[in-house]
């Protein structure tokens, strides 16, 4: 099974979940196992999710731009172009676009059911950023 992204099917990303505007493509199919989903997600600039938990591990692979991390055991971090994050069940985190660049990822939960916690807010976001660029 080959998937174009200009013959996926994107919806809207739930705003309860995201801030800023991000579009979603489920894979229906790219998995065999039914305990693995795969998900194109395509962030505008400064769009990112809500702080959140999977139930089992997490890889984002990222396809275009860079994309922010954000965990508690690692802190804030950024994963360019061609690079793979591994979040582990139970790690609280979040992730999105910088603020001035768009992203798209791969998203591949494994087993993992997601549980959704609070909004990141600008202030947050912006304090995130700001400290990441001083430092380089």
């Amino acid at each position: 099974m080959i998937f174009h992204p200009k013959e996926q099917e994107y919806e809207p990303a739930d705003p309860r979940h995201f801030t800023g505007n991000a579009r979603v493509a489920r894979m229906l199919g790219a998995a065999t196992n039914p305990e693995v989903n795969v998900y194109r997600v395509m962030f505008d600039p400064g769009a990112r999710t809500a702080w959140h938990i999977h139930s089992g591990a997490q890889l984002l692979a990222i396809l275009e731009g860079e994309c922010v991390l954000l965990t508690l055991s690692k802190g804030f971090q950024i994963i360019t172009t061609g690079g793979v994050a591994v979040i582990p069940a139970g790690e609280k985190h979040w992730h999105g676009a910088l603020p001035l660049t768009p992203m798209t990822h791969l998203a591949i939960n494994v087993n993992a059911t997601t549980k959704w916690l609070e909004l990141v807010s600008d202030k947050d976001y912006d304090s995130s950023c700001s400290k990441f660029f001083a430092g380089s």
